[in-house]
């Protein structure tokens, strides 16, 4: 200041000052006088440090539940959790999955030693208890989900069957005497299984047809199987889906569309801005509050519609091709594999159940769902999500999605034929009561259509549902672009980089661009699941890189990187406090972590040593 008292520098010089600092330096001079202080804090300042730190484009615009430029800095650097605090290392194989309780006081963890221990989340994380299903002739276990109100887990596992053939099993464990109240056969085993609600969970069958065509059937299970009644159902079929080119069923999960006109967080900027006047601001640091946003539709479909059939019904079409081949007018190139599949298509096009045709309506006090699993058309490697969704009831033809149900054409191309889609699960569906197989079917109603199919162009290897189930993020490795598949037993090489995409479950449509930082190594015909997870403001994933990664949803920016001595298998964000996270690696470990801003506030709460007060005091006397 000069003689008078007043700044020796406008604010304006300051500020230009100011901007060749970082952020470090910029709170440090804050604390040199009032006037500094009020210019360290300007808005414009913090906006261009913030785009300048985190290198993202300037296009993107602030998080609509944003207060501040400063505040929004001071989130991205002080919440994410990527400080270690603790290592568990009761298992003693490779740790392969980890699911949270939805109160998030307890957390499951899944093993090649074959046990699933149970933890208890406290501010110290404690082992509660271990099953070893070793006994029931499991070689591992592999997946876990509590159901709804967290009274039973789920758990499955690889199941070795007669003559060593491996085959897959679920079990369900009460939470309250951790006793084994039943098991599920389940194949192939990396269908993992889900719960469908608080007591029934849906598991999978596998038929083979011929050498590259097989049928899956989907099962609901009565999580109490030893019901002592003739005339309860504890299994009922859900569907049956004809598989083409060795591909098959995997990875089944269930989304609750109900909140889809309120979530979390809109990915979409336009929706954003559409919905910011009626979106109220709640504390991004906690957990305590939500979002409300009503969205729009978003551009740049990622489901394409199927041709109409033309007129050719598909039985006139498989009794032309019979009659070309007993003449032969067919192709003399066509191989049996080739043959296999061409009368696979033409048959499941004359036997399958048609779509409903009322999936445009909307009805949102309706508690429809999707079943959601991963499949393909061109090879046995999983390519595609397949999705069907569940309406309150097939009489009144109301659902919660805009979806679109695509008919399947007689005539299409091999490499356009897909008879997989989301899935549509109806009230009478959601309980074992009724016939073990179903309602009853035509003869012209063998399969079950489904509603919509997203592909990938890749080979899948996970998948996660946001909190509101508003968003489907999944984890593929990219197929060479423009390649062809020959041969559906020999899939196309797969990159190293993994493409994190995200896909809204409203629109059926792929909004922003991929997410990307993590990385694999494992070729096609080894690859394996990497588990990811997401919260409301962060998503997270493994890797074969020895690391787990945290992105922001919203700035689609890599904000963390955790580190392992192996392969991350899978991450799991606490479901009542995003700023603590668990990942599971090859290394028998399980880490925890947690934000900067939570580990300060628990350090200052833990009282101080009494050795270190009374050694204070001794050296205050003397």
């Amino acid at each position: 200041m000069d003689a008078g008292g007043g700044p020796l520098l406008p604010d304006s010089v300051l500020y230009e000052i100011f901007l060749y600092l970082d952020h470090v330096d910029v709170l440090s001079v804050g604390l040199v006088c009032q006037q500094w202080h009020a210019v360290a804090r300007d808005e414009f300042l913090w906006k261009e440090l913030f785009y300048r730190y985190y290198r993202i484009s300037r296009e993107v615009p602030r998080h609509p539940a944003a207060v501040s430029w400063y505040d929004e800095f001071q989130r991205l650097y002080d919440t994410i959790p990527c400080v270690e605090v603790q290592a568990l290392k009761e298992h003693n194989d490779q740790v392969l999955h980890l699911s949270f309780s939805h109160s998030g006081c307890l957390f499951a963890s899944c093993s090649k030693d074959c046990t699933v221990k149970i933890w208890s989340n406290e501010l110290d994380i404690s082992l509660q208890h271990s099953s070893n299903m070793r006994p029931y002739n499991w070689s591992y276990t592999q997946f876990s989900q509590f159901n709804s109100d967290d009274s039973l887990l789920l758990v499955s596992g690889v199941f070795v069957g007669p003559h060593n053939s491996s085959s897959g099993e679920i079990a369900v464990i009460s939470m309250e005497n951790f006793t084994l109240l039943s098991r599920v056969r389940n194949k192939p085993y990396d269908v993992f299984g889900c719960w469908l609600n608080e007591t029934n969970l849906i598991s999978g069958n596998l038929h083979r047809i011929g050498r590259i065509t097989s049928c899956s059937v989907l099962w609901l299970n009565n999580a109490f199987q030893g019901i002592e009644s003739e005339n309860v159902n504890v299994v009922k079929r859900l569907f049956k889906i004809q598989n083409l080119n060795a591909s098959t069923i995997r990875t089944v999960m269930v989304a609750d569309c109900s909140r889809y006109d309120s979530p979390d967080l809109l990915l979409d900027y336009e929706e954003q801005l559409a919905a910011s006047s009626t979106c109220p601001v709640f504390d991004l640091g906690s957990d305590s509050e939500e979002e409300e946003a009503k969205p729009k539709q978003t551009p740049e479909p990622a489901v394409q519609e199927m041709p109409d059939e033309g007129g050719v019904t598909a039985e006139d079409g498989l009794q032309q091709f019979f009659d070309d081949i007993m003449e032969g007018r067919v192709r003399p190139a066509m191989t049996d594999t080739e043959l296999e599949t061409k009368v696979a298509e033409l048959f499941v096009r004359n036997r399958t159940k048609p779509p409903e045709l009322n999936l445009l309506s909307t009805d949102s006090n309706s508690k429809t769902k999707y079943l959601i699993f991963t499949t393909g058309c061109l090879t046995y490697s999983p390519h595609q999500i397949a999705a069907r969704r569940e309406a309150p009831s097939r009489s009144l033809g109301t659902s919660t999605s805009p979806a679109v149900c695509w008919q399947q054409s007689a005539e299409l191309p091999d490499s356009a034929f897909c008879p997989q889609g989301i899935k549509r699960i109806l009230p009478h569906q959601m309980t074992t009561a009724g016939p073990v197989l179903g309602e009853e079917r035509r003869s012209d109603e063998f399969f079950d259509s489904l509603d919509h199919v997203i592909d990938i162009h890749g080979h899948i290897i996970g998948m996660g549902l946001s909190p509101d189930h508003r968003y489907l993020y999944v984890n593929s490795r990219a197929w060479p672009r423009d390649c062809v598949i020959s041969d559906p037993m020999q899939p196309p090489p797969i990159a190293e980089e993994i493409d994190l995409h995200v896909f809204d479950l409203k629109t059926m449509k792929e909004v922003k661009r991929a997410l990307r930082a993590h990385r694999a190594y494992t070729p096609n015909e080894e690859c394996f699941f990497i588990f990811l997870d997401v919260s409301r403001d962060f998503v997270a994933s493994g890797a074969e890189d020895r690391h787990g990664y945290i992105w922001d949803r919203h700035y689609n920016i890599c904000l963390a990187k955790l580190q392992h001595d192996n392969v991350v298998n899978s991450v799991a964000f606490s479901p009542v406090e995003q700023e603590l996270l668990l990942t599971a690696s090859d290394d028998t470990t399980i880490k925890v972590w947690r934000s900067p801003r939570a580990v300060r506030i628990q350090q200052a709460r833990k009282p101080r040593p009494r050795k270190l007060l009374f050694s204070w005091l001794m050296n205050q006397k003397s």
